[in-house]
């Protein structure tokens, strides 16, 4: 049994750090990067993409909308054509800090509101994917199960990892609970390795976030993958032709 373990990286900006990043680095199997719009900047871009080569961690582009303010978890209305450059600019750019630092870039994670408006809006979904596929059709997309980005990389062609969320709670039909409600993240690491655990053993999920604003990241981090390991699970991030097929 094999399953990835992710976190989203490099959100500080300028002089201020941000998150756990030095020791999540030593946990998780693939990294999520901001790219600018939400957090992040071309300096922390590349210290992160050259951490993530040095410690064999594979590179993910984490690209958000343009409101650094609301740390790109406010809705905003755009147009799927605005959606599809948002993707270009971002990614393309981390894409070039990956290959200058002797990597590559691997996978595609949208960031806060724009993970979960592409979740739920067919036409923003598919201009989103052909935005990535227009990079590299190679890349991998990481989303939420049974969403419309995930049938757009059907659609389009493309690899896609269903995602589960060790720290955010859910409703009984599988979405999650939005964070402007009470109880959205847990909070003890208790019921956060737990539910890691329940995700990891549905056999639907090919990665599991951390998310790396989270209290104690890094922590939850090593007692998840501790835990999985015990239970078998190899930690390891996935490739293309282990994803759901895109037939």
């Amino acid at each position: 049994m094999k399953i990835d373990l992710n976190a989203d990286l490099g959100e500080g900006f300028g002089a201020y750090e941000y998150g756990e990043d030095e020791r999540l680095f030593d946990v998780v199997s693939s990294a999520n990067i901001a790219c600018g719009f939400h957090a992040g900047d071309p300096h922390t871009m590349r210290a992160t993409v050259e951490a993530c080569v040095s410690r064999g961690v594979a590179i993910g582009a984490h690209p958000g909308v343009p409101d650094r303010l609301g740390f790109g978890r406010r809705e905003l209305a755009i147009s799927p054509r605005e959606a599809a450059d948002f993707i270009l600019y971002q990614v393309g750019a981390l894409s070039g800090f990956a290959r200058a630092a002797g990597g590559r870039l691997r996978h595609v994670k949208l960031h806060g509101a724009f993970y979960h408006m592409a979740s739920k809006d067919a036409n923003l979904a598919e201009e989103v994917v052909q935005a990535v596929r227009s990079l590299d059709p190679g890349l991998l997309l990481y989303g939420l199960p049974g969403s419309c980005l995930e049938a757009a990389a059907a659609k389009f062609g493309i690899g896609y990892a269903a995602e589960g969320f060790t720290d955010r709670a859910y409703l009984p039909d599988g979405q999650l609970v939005s964070r402007r409600l009470p109880g959205a993240v847990l909070e003890r690491s208790e019921d956060v390795v737990r539910q890691a655990l329940a995700l990891a053993g549905q056999g639907r999920f090919q990665t599991l976030c951390v998310h790396g604003d989270t209290p104690q990241a890094a922590e939850l981090a090593r007692q998840i993958a501790e835990k999985l390991q015990q239970e078998g699970f190899e930690i390891a991030a996935p490739h293309a032709n282990e994803t759901k097929s895109v037939e």
